[in-house]
């Protein structure tokens, strides 16, 4: 399983602490002043020595028949198992020239075409590693065992495969978060540090990258490493820092309570550039919103079930970038099928005036919210820590609700950070493109 793979990357000296500052190590090496890397450096691979292997699997095939008035394709694997193949699926996804354009990984078959109470006319093995179909129509449709073999139908095949794609294991964390640190130059060179960092970061839901130049731009160089970053009506990237009449009130020095930006859109995961940091005060709080939605929902049931059904209004309206009106309902946690947390959308400062629920209803929201707020910000689960200049956290921003503490403005700007944007497609196609490098995985 490459998952296990995996893990041994993701193997890197981390730092323990509690609601403190964290420690700091040596940086890594001096850092990229190219605004944009070229494509040769992203392709580096781990160094001798470190380059994972991938798993490899055994697909020999023992026997095929046709079964249940050949509606399904039985395969007898060596190993002993069996796999059974609905034929409307296999025509579906015949990969001959015809019917899958190769070069785009797309399909060529329309779906009028397909029959779908189709009947295999006769299937055959070839040397163990191949199946050939012919159909009623003649047509042929030939697939190799290892495909098949990990497009079984199989509960156990089908979980492997949604871990592969999807990668749903976190980890969950309080104070006791052990923060991953990598070299900012690392991320952007090495194809082994930047699968480490993605990969800790759907885990995690945090990385700190260290050693980044103390000047504006350096996101843009992260954003080009994943795909690119998403522009929002902050611009491409964005500027926090203590301004006059603020757009957003990160842009004060008033301490900033625990929320996910920005829920009125969707955009996560956020990076934060530290470019210049106070001298007292400004440190940085998270905590993992998921671990304290189940915490929740194991302490006070009903205010779980509250704040994940009742649809609250946000609002964001002003100038920036371009002028802009924004407006959208979201649930403070979104749950999915199985009623498990799967996203936070919290900001206290852009939750509107508007509440778009019935009057009686209204005191029991705020009861159930004022639960979770209270569980965000106590000791056990939230981990604070101070950025220094060079410094960008990566987190994300469905997972991780974020704050900061006062700091005192001055007659220049004494704190300094710029922000930005990515989405998890992107993310996760970097990602998916990464572990097929190093892993060999398809």
């Amino acid at each position: 399983m490459w998952a296990a793979v995996a893990s041994a990357l993701l193997r890197a000296k981390v730092r323990q602490a509690g609601t403190c500052s964290l420690p700091r190590g040596p940086k890594g090496r001096s850092a990229v002043a190219a605004a944009a890397l070229p494509p040769r450096c992203w392709q580096r691979t781990a160094r001798a020595g470190h380059t994972a292997q991938p798993r490899s699997m055994k697909a020999e095939i023992q026997k095929v028949e046709a079964l249940e008035e050949n509606h399904f394709v039985c395969v007898h694997w060596e190993d002993g198992s069996e796999s059974r193949f609905p034929c409307v699926w296999l025509r579906d996804n015949c990969q001959c020239p015809d019917c899958f354009l190769d070069s785009a990984k797309a399909r060529k078959l329309l779906f009028e075409d397909l029959d779908v109470n189709i009947v295999v006319k006769d299937v055959t093995l070839t040397d163990g590693k191949k199946i050939s179909v012919t159909w009623p129509d003649e047509h042929t449709s030939e697939y190799e065992a290892k495909w098949l073999k990990k497009r079984c139908f199989s509960e156990e095949a089908r979980e492997e495969m949604r871990k592969d794609l999807f990668l749903p294991e976190r980890q969950y964390w309080g104070s006791d978060l052990q923060l991953l640190e990598l070299p900012f130059e690392e991320v952007l060179c090495s194809d082994e540090s930047a699968y480490k960092w993605l990969c800790t970061l759907k885990k995690v839901g945090i990385v700190l990258l260290t050693g980044a130049p103390a000047q504006q731009g350096e996101l843009v160089k992260l954003g080009h490493r994943i795909g690119f970053l998403r522009l929002t009506f902050y611009g491409p990237t964005w500027q926090v820092q203590d301004k006059t009449d603020a757009n957003n009130v990160a842009y004060t020095t008033g301490k900033l309570s625990f929320h996910t930006d920005y829920p009125v859109m969707q955009h996560p995961p956020g990076f934060l550039h530290c470019i210049k940091q106070t001298a007292a005060g400004g440190e940085s709080e998270v905590v993992d919103g998921l671990h304290v939605a189940n915490k929740l929902k194991k302490q006070n049931p009903q205010a779980f079930q509250i704040l994940s059904s009742t649809a609250v209004d946000y609002t964001d309206v002003g100038v920036d970038y371009c002028d802009f009106a924004m407006q959208c309902k979201q649930k403070i946690i979104d749950i999915d099928y199985r009623g498990q947390a799967v996203r936070i959308n919290y900001n206290n400062a852009t939750r509107d005036t508007v509440l778009d629920i019935p009057a009686e209803k209204v005191r029991p929201f705020y009861a159930a919210l004022k639960e979770f707020d209270d569980l965000l910000n106590s000791r056990e689960h939230k981990f604070t820590y101070k950025m220094k200049p060079g410094d960008v956290v990566t987190f994300d921003n469905w997972r991780l609700l974020h704050g900061r503490r006062s700091y005192r403005s001055g007659a220049t700007v004494t704190r300094h950070l710029e922000g930005a944007y990515a989405d998890w497609d992107v993310v996760m196609s970097r990602l998916r493109i990464l572990r097929k490098r190093l892993l060999g995985r398809n």
